[in-house]
C-alpha cells in the first residue's frame, strides 16, 4: 500500500493504517516507554484507545516523523542504465500496442523505496517512451504538466494543439497541462525519448484530470516541418512577438533546439577560458530553459536545466529541498548522490532525492562526447518549492 508518510525510527509510537480490530478505527496507537514521552500507565492506554475511536493522533507520538530536523526523503538515490531501458522498450515495441488502452508505450522509472509506484521521486515522473515506425500515439490531454527530451534519434513529431513539432537529438519540448497532443513517427526507424511529468505531485494533491481526444490526427497535422508554428513565432532569442500573449500557463515555445543550448554552454566555457567568467563554477557551464514571454520556468511545476562539466572538472557538493532527475546526454563521468557513486555514460538516468548531496566529476573525452565534456539534462520540482517559500540550498564543504 502507498502511504504519504512512512514510520520513522524516531517515532516512539506505532501508527498504522490497518483497521484496529478492537475499535474498527484505522488509527492504531501503542504506548512505548521513551525519553520525552508520557509515563506508560493504564490511564494513558485508555486515553490512546479514546484517540483511536475518535480518529485522533497526538503530535507527541509523530513529531519525529512529521517534523524532522531536515528533509528525509522517501525516495532513495538510484540509477537506471539507458542501454537496458532501450532494450526493454524495444521489446515492448514488438509486444505492446500503442493505441487506446495502454494509450502510450511509456515505461516509468519506479524508485525502489516508493512501494512499487511508477514514481521516480515523490513529485516527479520519468519514463522512456517508444514509438515504432509509422505509428501514431493517439490524441489526449491531461492537467499534468509534461515535457519530452530527446537523447538520441529523430523522425517523430509531437502534435500539440494542431501544431506539428519536430523532435531531434538534444531538443527539449515542454508542454503545459490541458493541451491536446499526439505523436507520429514519420520514418522507417523506431525512436525513444524520455517523458517528464508532475504526475506524483498531482496524484498526491488529488488535482488531476484526463480526457481522450481523437483516435487519429488529420492529414494537415501529419506534416513534417523543420520548425513548428510555435518556433516561428516565439523561437527568436531575445525577441518577444507583440502580436501574441499566452493565455495558458507554461511556455508558448514548444521546442528548445539543441543548437542553441549547445552554443550557450560552449560560449560560457570559452568566456571562462578567456578570463571573463560566465560559468557557475570553474569548468561548470549551465543554462535554465525559460519562458520567452516572461522569463519564468517553462512549466508551473517543473524546472529544466542543462549542465556541461568540462573534462577533469568536478562540481561542488550541493543539497537542495525538492528532488531532481538527471539524464546523461553525452560524455562520461562519476556522479555521487548521498552515499552512492556511479560511473555514468550517455542516456543513463539517476535520481537526486530532497536534501541528498549531489556532485559530478567529468571524465569525458573526444571518444565519448561531441563536446568533450559531461553533458547533463536535469529536471526538478523547484518551482513548487519556490512558490511555497520552501526552497533551500546548501553547498557542502
Amino acid at each position: 500500500m502507498f502511504s504519504l508518510w512512512t514510520p520513522s525510527s524516531l517515532c516512539p509510537v506505532t501508527h498504522s493504517l490497518a483497521q484496529n480490530t478492537a475499535t474498527g478505527s484505522p488509527v492504531r496507537l501503542q504506548t512505548v516507554a521513551a525519553e520525552g514521552q508520557p509515563e506508560v500507565t493504564p490511564a494513558l492506554e485508555e486515553l490512546y484507545r479514546g484517540f483511536e475511536q475518535e480518529l485522533l493522533v497526538p503530535l507527541w507520538t509523530e513529531i519525529g516523523d512529521l517534523m524532522p530536523a531536515h528533509p528525509r526523503s522517501r525516495a532513495v538515490p538510484h540509477l537506471w542504465r539507458w542501454e537496458k531501458l532501450r532494450e526493454l522498450a524495444a521489446q515492448a515495441g514488438d509486444l505492446v500496442p500503442v493505441g487506446r488502452g495502454g494509450e502510450r508505450r511509456a515505461i516509468a522509472l519506479a524508485n525502489p523505496s516508493l512501494g512499487g509506484r511508477p514514481f521516480a521521486t515523490p513529485t516527479l515522473w520519468a519514463a522512456i517512451q517508444y514509438l515504432m515506425p509509422g505509428e501514431d500515439a493517439p490524441e489526449h490531454r491531461h492537467t499534468q504538466h509534461a515535457f519530452r527530451f530527446v537523447v538520441e534519434g529523430s523522425g517523430v513529431w509531437t502534435v500539440v494543439g494542431g501544431d506539428p513539432v519536430p523532435m531531434n537529438r538534444g531538443d527539449f519540448l515542454p508542454q503545459a497541462g490541458w493541451n491536446w497532443h499526439a505523436h507520429h513517427n514519420a520514418t522507417a526507424e523506431p525512436m525513444a525519448w524520455i517523458d517528464g511529468l508532475d504526475i506524483p505531485f498531482q496524484y498526491v494533491t488529488e488535482a488531476q484530470f484526463f480526457e481522450f481526444g481523437r483516435d487519429e490526427i488529420s492529414d494537415a497535422e501529419r506534416v513534417t516541418p523543420e520548425r513548428s508554428r510555435s518556433e516561428r513565432l516565439w523561437g527568436h532569442p531575445g525577441l518577444r512577438p507583440l502580436s501574441a500573449t499566452p493565455t495558458t500557463p507554461g511556455s508558448p515555445l514548444l521546442s528548445y533546439k539543441w543548437e542553441y543550448t549547445n552554443a550557450a554552454l560552449r560560449d560560457q566555457l570559452l568566456l571562462e577560458k578567456e578570463g571573463f567568467g560566465g560559468t557557475v563554477e570553474p569548468g561548470h557551464a549551465a543554462v535554465r530553459y525559460s519562458n520567452p514571454h516572461d522569463g519564468t520556468d517553462v512549466l508551473p511545476t517543473i524546472r529544466a536545466e542543462f549542465h556541461r562539466v568540462a573534462r577533469g572538472a568536478e562540481t561542488a557538493s550541493v543539497r537542495e529541498t525538492g528532488s531532481s532527475v538527471y539524464q546523461v546526454f553525452d560524455g562520461s563521468g562519476t556522479v555521487t548522490v548521498g552515499d552512492r557513486s556511479w560511473t555514468v555514460t550517455r542516456g543513463d538516468l539517476f535520481v537526486v532525492p530532497s536534501w541528498e548531496p549531489f556532485s559530478a566529476k567529468s571524465e569525458a573525452g573526444d571518444s565519448d562526447s561531441d563536446s568533450g565534456a559531461l553533458d547533463l539534462f536535469r529536471f526538478s520540482d523547484a518551482p513548487v518549492f519556490e512558490a511555497l517559500k520552501l526552497a533551500r540550498t546548501q553547498k557542502d564543504a
